[in-house]
């Protein structure tokens, strides 16, 4: 059953799940940085920067720099595609996996404060 927010309301519910994911485990990710990691984890794969960088309409210099700051806190991996050594093929962490699974369930705990 989808449920319907005003702007405000979902405003404030972004701004609760935000807060609670820099209280949960620190990581200040961009939107960029949460755009790609959510496309990685709840799109089916195969992942390459150019089509990363196709569906999220930005550079894909742009994707690689975000890359690069979620490669350091192991929440998504690189690797050159063996079958064609001109992409680089973007993977799941067990890391990442934990934290979009635990972001999800922030989503749902502060959606249930929010008025419908």
């Amino acid at each position: 059953m989808a449920v319907t927010l005003g702007a405000l309301d979902a405003l404030a519910l972004w701004r609760a799940v935000t807060i609670a994911a820099l209280a949960r485990d620190g990581h200040d990710l961009t939107q960029r940085q949460m755009a790609i990691l959510l496309t990685v984890y709840l799109r089916p794969p195969p992942h390459t920067v150019r089509g990363l960088a196709h569906d999220l309409a930005i550079s894909k210099p742009a994707v690689t720099r975000a890359l690069d700051a979620l490669g350091r806190l192991d929440l998504l991996k690189r690797k050159r595609d063996e079958t064609d050594r001109r992409n680089v093929l973007v993977q799941r962490t067990v890391k990442g996996s934990i934290f979009v699974s635990d972001f999800g369930d922030a989503v749902v705990r502060e959606a249930a404060g929010v008025p419908t």
